[in-house]
């Protein structure tokens, strides 16, 4: 169980769908309407929001165009965070990750999910022990809290950062830690796929829901569509109105749904994330969920 397995984007629907009572609700406009790109509708908005994978870049390539639109986006005066729920990354990690990718992003312009559970997580248990299902590499510097890999040690509760190193006995082995005893699962990373070069891979969220299913240990999830991260990001904008600001990304569950949740207007990019090659209007319809705009790519 890896990165090389991964669902339809029809199948990440359905499951989005499934637990859609575990997500915040929202109110959406009649209709979307199409534009070639954010620089078409830029006169509407002081800030974006920029979700990151189906956004900026595909696994690790950035997608053509991309590093341009921005440019432009800045050249006008616009503001830009990067509010992304890729958790297997600090931040300086994450910084040097998109400069790499030929992005100018400064450290107090991106706030991934990590970020927004890592200021929160002392509230759950000040003195506790944290065990993380994470990438092999982390080394949780970034937490201020007692953390290390879960190896099936006895820790109060669980922090889910990352599933790219994820087997079926991990899975199980938490299922029955958590039901043997019930203790905080905290999930920094919410989504159910994320697109990488060779399809929409499994993300954290989407093992959480299954746990939550079977044990009906109800996780803490922190990232987009959830408050905190939007509240984060609103906090570095000052005092724009939420009207001005464009939550741009690739998905309608987590993107689209969580910045309308938050008051702010959406911007559904097709040609590169969960709906690539697809026709995003079914999904639209049998979601409910519509973004204000919608354009191939940036």
């Amino acid at each position: 169980m890896t990165y090389a397995q991964t669902l339809s984007a029809a199948a990440a629907i359905d499951r989005y769908e499934q637990i859609r009572h575990r997500l915040p609700s929202a109110t959406f406009p009649q209709a979307t309407q199409a534009c070639a790109g954010l620089l078409e509708i830029a006169d509407q908005f002081d800030a974006f929001l920029l979700d990151s994978f189906g956004v900026l870049n595909v696994g690790e390539t950035a997608i053509d165009g991309a590093v341009a639109c921005l440019s432009s986006l800045r050249a006008a005066g616009k503001k830009l965070i990067v509010l992304t729920n890729a958790a297997s990354y600090t931040l300086a990690t994450a910084v040097e990750r998109y400069r790499r990718l030929g992005f100018d992003f400064e450290a107090d312009e991106v706030i991934s999910s990590r970020d927004v559970a890592a200021r929160r997580l002392g509230a759950f248990l000040p003195d506790g022990r944290w065990g993380a299902l994470a990438s092999p590499d982390d080394r949780f510097e970034d937490f201020d809290v007692a953390i290390d890999h879960w190896r099936g040690q006895d820790v109060d509760g669980f922090v889910f950062l990352s599933s790219v190193s994820l087997t079926d006995q991990h899975v199980q082995a938490l299922r029955e830690a958590l039901d043997d005893r019930p203790r905080p699962l905290i999930v920094a990373n919410p989504d159910l796929v994320a697109p990488r070069e060779n399809g929409l891979s499994q993300e954290p969220g989407y093992y959480a829901h299954q746990i939550a299913d079977a044990v009906g240990n109800s996780p803490v999830l922190f990232g987009k569509p959830f408050n905190d991260a939007f509240n984060d990001a609103m906090d570095r904008l000052g005092t724009i109105e939420p009207r001005r600001i464009a939550m741009v990304g690739d998905t309608l569950h987590t993107d689209i749904l969580g910045g309308r949740a938050a008051g702010t207007r959406t911007v559904l990019v097709r040609d590169h994330g969960l709906f690539a090659g697809l026709d995003t209007e079914r999904f639209i319809s049998r979601s409910g969920i519509v973004p204000d705009f919608s354009c191939p790519s940036i």
